[in-house]
């Protein structure tokens, strides 16, 4: 194809949608369940995981929170940050990050171009891909520190090759059963995958069921092991000025990345975190970061929320903290990939407000009718004359009052068309 097959990031982007194997797409068979794909990448490209230090971060919900606000705090320290997350919203780019920028479109292009023959021959997954262009762009801009979001479980993802200066895991729950596991145990098996012999890891919350596991694996790996509500309570540290509008999520979150900073501080003094540096990058960590997609308020009158929780324990804090917010009337722009369980979600859902189901631009996607079906048996009212996400959301900014609230969310592919 000669020396230069991709004349601009938006040919690679092409590629990456139409030729490699994309988990949004065909769901678990784009996962491959070892190590030995990445792993080659790596000595291909040189080792770049082993070229910066970094933080390894898994868990069921508030792992992309908990990565953020961990960023912030290296940036605001002075730090060259760079931040591996995933998915993205809006823009491939936004999953790596240095400082908060997303890497450029011509690093992407030349990494394509440089390796065409290797991603051809070699035939990563998109996450691989995608894991393997963030090393070696953090490499290559030597970074301080790495801040790197687990895809998807722990002890087989991509993102495991790294020997991390801490381990993070935020939280277990019932989620992507059909490749973690049917249990609470099962999963936190998956995620502990991430503890490293020597390598002191946090837990940000505690469950009856994932602490023995955790316990036990730190154990085994002579790993020390720290419970956030054990380390802080961020109350005592500074006073964060805690609104309706930073969601459910929030304190947890800033907890655990308050205790990681903690523990990492103890471990590696020589790195210089000061308390008011700190609490500064946490009060201003979005805009340090350019942090999207998470109950991201768009509008104050109808107030829009946009979220992308997708799983029974992220939707029950959600519809316990929009019961705390003032309305007149609730709508939902609401929709969902096909392989989720989505009963329970459904009967959580408030019967008074009005629903627009639709379906994002994703093969995974729910048929919005189907989701209707769905919906109407458990006693939801709403519409799907509106299935694409964009149209939805107009109908429903043209339905409600300045007084209304309209919630975006069920999938982090509905969130990313609107955004």
């Amino acid at each position: 194809m000669g020396r230069k097959p991709f004349p601009s990031y938006s040919h690679v982007i092409k590629y990456i949608f139409e030729q490699l194997p994309l988990y949004q797409n065909i769901g678990p068979k784009a996962l491959r369940y070892d190590l030995q794909n990445i792993s080659s990448l790596m000595q291909y490209l040189g080792e770049p995981h082993k070229k910066f230090p970094s933080i390894h971060i898994a868990g069921t919900n508030g792992k992309g929170t908990t990565a953020h606000l961990l960023s912030a705090v290296f940036q605001q320290a002075g730090c060259k940050t760079g931040l591996y997350t995933s998915p993205h919203y809006v823009d491939f780019r936004e999953r790596i990050r240095l400082n908060g920028q997303m890497i450029p479109e011509n690093f992407v292009l030349d990494f394509f171009n440089q390796h065409v023959e290797l991603i051809k021959s070699s035939k990563p997954s998109y996450f691989e891909l995608s894991v393997a262009l963030a090393f070696d762009y953090f490499a290559s801009e030597n970074v301080d520190i790495a801040i790197i979001e687990v895809g998807l479980g722990g002890r087989l993802d991509s993102t495991n090759i790294i020997n991390p200066l801490l381990s993070v895991i935020t939280n277990i729950s019932l989620d992507h059963t059909q490749i973690l596991g049917n249990t609470i145990g099962e999963i936190a098996f998956e995620k502990a995958g991430i503890i490293k012999p020597g390598i002191p890891v946090v837990i940000g919350e505690r469950h009856p069921e994932s602490e023995p596991i955790f316990k036990q694996v730190a154990k085994e790996r002579n790993a020390s092991i720290y419970f956030a509500d054990e380390l802080c309570d961020f109350g005592d540290i500074f006073e964060w000025e805690e609104t309706l509008m930073d969601g459910p999520f929030l304190p947890k979150n800033i907890r655990c990345a308050l205790s990681s900073v903690l523990v990492f501080k103890k471990y590696y003094p020589q790195w210089s975190l000061p308390l008011k540096s700190v609490i500064q990058a946490i009060q201003h960590f979005k805009k340090l970061t350019n942090y999207i997609g998470r109950w991201q308020v768009l509008s104050d009158q109808p107030m829009i929320i946009a979220d992308g929780a997708h799983n029974l324990d992220a939707w029950e804090a959600t519809i316990a903290y929009l019961s705390q917010i003032k309305f007149a009337k609730l709508y939902f722009v609401m929709g969902f990939v096909n392989d989720k369980a989505i009963d329970g979600i459904l009967g959580l859902l408030p019967k008074d407000a009005f629903y627009f189901f639709c379906q994002a631009k994703v093969i995974r996607a729910l048929p919005a009718r189907q989701l209707f079906d769905q919906a109407k048996e458990a006693g939801l009212q709403g519409t799907a004359d509106f299935p694409v996400v964009a149209e939805a959301f107009e109908a429903a900014k043209r339905m409600a009052k300045k007084d209304d609230l309209i919630f975006i969310g069920g999938s982090i592919f509905v969130v990313g068309e609107i955004l």
